[in-house]
């Protein structure tokens, strides 16, 4: 999801700042009504953020030959609604092109719509569905942040394709070559994401259960060891 600066073509860059920064905005009212009402989420926010920072500049070589990135947007997604990640998220990848130059700043907006809008809401959605099917809080966020991983690699395959057709096949086989880079080989990432993702809730659920409960992730249950429904299924006045 680190398309190099220079990698697009000028209309390009500005096509897809001008599609991710609707997002952005809303992403920013999102955040700061969130600390306004519950200042007590800060602390939250700032680790969502740092975990997308710290997961996403983890560059992994590719069979192919390129380079994966796990994504972790995944999480805000879950613990506060993809809005709040396309702020988190396009901070995160500024902040990554400037200091590690991945990425860059003409490609930020289209980075930031394939990790920072894309992702999250591909995430959230998969996340929600698991949850009503049964899957549970686990299943659900396992689903999330697997599914949010690879909407973003698809996404940045498309992004290059439409920007670089193939000479012969055009953009249809442009995106089979970049998705079979980029989508494919993220597999096994998603997979670890996922499981990583799993872990990290089992150790919130034990400490800082008030706090999910207080997002909607859980609700309270007369048996403390009984998972709690999701925040689409939580009663009025929970969030």
């Amino acid at each position: 999801m680190h398309i190099a600066e220079g990698f697009l073509p000028p209309a390009h860059a500005v096509g897809w700042t001008i599609a991710a920064a609707p997002f952005v905005v809303h992403g920013a009212r999102a955040v700061v009504k969130e600390v306004r009402e519950n200042p007590e989420s800060t602390l939250l926010l700032g680790a969502a953020g740092a975990f997308t920072f710290v997961l996403s500049a983890i560059k992994l070589p590719s069979v192919t030959g390129s380079s994966s990135h796990p994504t972790g947007t995944g999480l805000g997604a879950v613990l506060f609604r993809p809005p709040v990640m396309a702020l988190l998220g396009t901070v995160v990848l500024l902040f990554q092109a400037l200091l590690l130059a991945h990425g860059g700043l003409t490609t930020l907006g289209a980075n930031a719509f394939s990790m920072a809008v894309v992702g999250p809401w591909a995430g959230y959605g998969a996340y929600s569905l698991t949850r009503r099917l049964g899957g549970g809080l686990l299943g659900g966020v396992f689903a999330g942040m697997a599914v949010a991983d690879l909407a973003t690699y698809a996404t940045t395959a498309l992004q290059l394709a439409w920007a670089h057709p193939d000479a012969e096949s055009g953009f249809l086989g442009a995106a089979v070559k970049f998705l079979g880079v980029f989508a494919v080989t993220q597999v096994p990432l998603a997979i670890g994401e996922g499981l990583l993702g799993v872990l990290l809730f089992r150790v919130l659920t034990v400490n800082a259960r008030p706090e999910l409960e207080r997002l909607g992730v859980l609700t309270p249950s007369p048996d403390d060891d009984a998972p709690a429904v999701s925040r689409d299924k939580a009663p009025e006045g929970d969030r």
